[in-house]
């Protein structure tokens, strides 16, 4: 008996010192984020005038998605602003189409054969050539990344759209390909990842250039 209230009295001291342990640093990391890395720590909030708009680490939709009779995924573009990737996500509760759900974090988990997210990537082609995007689109506009809601496209992807948003804005392609380009971020410490563009605010920059 002596052992085994010795063993209990031990096991008890290990317990609340570990769950200490792991308050403290909860505390410490959170209290390390806010200082020094206070806007990704806060999710990358983006405001206008006062207003949350979105998030630089979270992606937003600007294309309308839905299912046909048959179960299919269909794509409808707004011509006036840059689109990103596609999101797979869903509203938990009903299994409806819900792009960029940041709750409900998910790809699409078809395999690259996968008859189904063949005729998602050509409705998503078709998306695109509806509005008269002309060449070849670039893979991230038309498949979706492991998350479902990527908020970057490559610079290539962003290229591919400049004559579709200046048609619908009356804009000149030059400047719209000027403002398109300086909104390429490079790489990690110039190592890690590839350049890329944030979609909401090249979409914002755009707005901006608009009302200028």
């Amino acid at each position: 008996m002596r052992t085994l209230s010795r063993q209990l009295v031990i096991s008890v001291r290990i317990t609340v010192a570990l769950a200490a342990m792991c308050i403290v640093y909860t505390f410490v990391t959170t209290g390390i984020a806010q200082v020094a890395f206070n806007g990704n720590a806060n999710g990358g909030l983006i405001s206008r005038n006062g207003q949350i708009v979105g998030a630089q680490l979270i992606g937003q939709s600007f294309m309308k998605q839905a299912k046909d009779a048959k179960g299919n995924l269909t794509f409808s573009i707004d011509p006036r602003y840059f689109q990103g990737r596609l999101s797979y996500t869903v509203d938990a509760s009903t299994g409806a189409p819900d792009p960029y759900n940041a709750a409900n974090s998910a790809g699409s988990n078809f395999g690259p054969s996968n008859p189904a997210l063949l005729k998602a990537v050509r409705a998503a082609v078709q998306a695109y050539r509806a509005q008269g995007v002309t060449g070849d689109i670039p893979i991230d506009l038309v498949t979706s990344d492991f998350t479902g809601f990527d908020p970057d496209i490559s610079e290539a992807a962003a290229l591919v759209q400049v004559p579709m948003v200046a048609r619908a804005r009356g804009l000149d392609t030059s400047k719209l390909t000027a403002l398109v380009q300086s909104q390429v971020q490079g790489r990690i410490l110039f190592v890690f990842g590839e350049p890329h563009i944030n979609v909401l605010s090249l979409n914002l920059a755009l707005d901006r250039a608009g009302a200028g």
